[in-house]
């Protein structure tokens, strides 16, 4: 019975222990972490703009330099070229001559379509004469033939009907031979530079450019750039760009004028693209920039473009292109970052001087430097809160010995080391009649449970009292 008593008390005392360990851990996870608060992670402003160049973080997409315009001009093949008087790359005007068709044949079939339409007229009068002269006899004949000429004058009007169009189409061929041997000299539709003479016949070719001459028009050059189906939503029609060389420093600034979502580029590998290892399927986008200024570009030069950001200014004009949800407006007039002051979150005071509404960026002219570190504004910021790197911040559902509190790293901290149960929750007890030396027979004198077991130099002050079992045998 003695050492049942014993044993419960002792279930008892271990249950009193590790609830009592668990209510001060958990108050020590509950505390706030240090005098400023849970920890604000923060981010240096010239890697959330991009400014930073090792890390990357603004798209680059693939564009070419290309003319702004080109006119051409698909010849007839059923005539022969008389002279061509222009040769490729010569410069050419609005309304200077091409090349020339010979007029031989277009004047050998005018001959032949006007003598056409001379028949075709005569046939006509005389099926009108016809139509004529059966309506006459129509009107002297019995009643037994007169459905005979009614019969008779209709087909005639039929063929009449006929003979009309034949004749409205002979004029038409007519007039389009005398307007080709009028215009037998082709003129260029713009002034340019003359890109391409085709003299062989591309119908076989495969080719879907069957142009003759084609002639590139001449001025500032445009970029024609690419863009995934993935990112296309970064790109805007009036949206600023930067255009960069490939092998030098020198970049160019323009605006996207058209995103063409009409005419999907497929790549030449069925459509796949590679990103690392894994291979996904995607589509491009081809899309236009008007250049402020083409001077150093070449046609055909292969370029990166990127969204302009206020990145590459070099005109001195003040200010940091930001993300405009990184900037507390709660206030319109007096908006602030969160910006971190030696380790420690406090309010910066910012001048918003203009905006990108189309892609969500304002312009900070005063108040912050690319070298600072910023938190995202939310309900949950305030003045003087502890700061950390982003790149520190744990994962989801991870945490880290600060936000439990140091006292949770050790089990001596909660009354447990490694020898038993710790003198720090827990007084020993024992059984009325029951000695020192007889408990520890059982396990829990000093001998036996070590210098922090249940042995009487372990005990505390307190008594803890069992009903129906004195406490004279107690340490006190």
């Amino acid at each position: 019975m003695k050492e049942f008593v014993l044993n419960h008390k002792i279930r008892v005392l271990v249950i009193i222990a590790v609830v009592a360990a668990i209510c001060f851990g958990a108050v020590r996870f509950m505390r706030p972490a240090g005098p400023g608060g849970e920890t604000a992670y923060v981010e240096k402003v010239e890697n959330l703009t991009g400014q930073n160049a090792s890390l990357g973080l603004i798209n680059r997409f693939a564009g070419i330099v290309e003319p702004q315009g080109t006119w051409s001009i698909a010849r007839n093949t059923d005539v022969e070229i008389k002279e061509i008087f222009v040769e490729e790359g010569e410069e050419v005007e609005e309304g200077d001559p091409l090349f020339e068709y010979s007029i031989l044949k277009y004047e050998e079939d005018l001959q032949q379509a006007e003598i056409d339409l001379e028949r075709l007229e005569n046939d006509y009068t005389a099926t009108q004469d016809a139509i004529a002269q059966l309506e006459k006899e129509k009107r002297n004949a019995s009643s037994s033939e007169q459905a005979n000429y009614t019969i008779q004058i209709k087909e005639q009007g039929l063929a009449l009907k006929d003979k009309e169009l034949d004749i409205e189409m002979k004029k038409a061929e007519i007039d389009k031979l005398e307007d080709n041997i009028d215009n037998a000299v082709v003129e260029s539709g713009i002034s340019g530079i003359v890109k391409k003479i085709n003299e062989g016949d591309s119908s076989g070719s495969g080719s879907d450019d069957n142009s003759f001459i084609t002639v590139m028009k001449v001025g500032n050059y445009r970029i024609k750039g690419t863009v995934n189906e993935q990112n296309i939503g970064e790109l805007t029609t009036g949206a600023a760009v930067l255009v960069h060389s490939r092998v030098t420093d020198r970049t160019w600034k323009g605006v996207i004028t058209k995103i063409d979502t009409e005419n999907a580029i497929n790549s030449e590998n069925g459509g796949y693209f590679y990103s690392g290892s894994e291979e996904t399927r995607s589509s491009k986008y081809p899309f236009y920039i008007e250049l402020d200024n083409s001077e150093g570009l070449i046609l055909g030069q292969h370029v990166y473009v990127e969204p302009d950001l206020g990145q590459n200014d070099e005109d001195g004009s003040p200010g940091i292109w930001l993300a405009g949800y990184m900037v507390d407006q709660s206030d319109p007039d007096h908006p602030f970052v969160w910006k971190d002051a030696g380790g420690r979150l406090k309010k910066q005071k910012v001048t918003i001087s203009d905006s990108m509404d189309e892609v969500g960026k304002v312009r900070i002219s005063e108040g912050l430097e690319l070298t600072d570190s910023i938190a995202i504004p939310d309900g949950t910021l305030t003045e003087g809160m502890r700061t950390a790197p982003m790149s520190e911040r744990p994962e989801e559902g991870e945490g880290s010995a600060e936000d439990y509190g140091d006292e949770l790293n050790g089990p001596e901290e909660i009354g447990i080391e490694e020898g038993g149960i710790g003198d720090g929750f827990i007084q020993e007890v024992v059984p009325e009649g029951i000695g020192a030396e007889e408990a520890g027979s059982e396990g829990f004198g000093s001998e036996g449970a070590g210098s922090e077991g249940f042995g009487s130099e372990g005990s505390g002050s307190e008594e803890i009292e069992v009903e129906g079992v004195g406490t004279e045998g107690n340490s006190n």
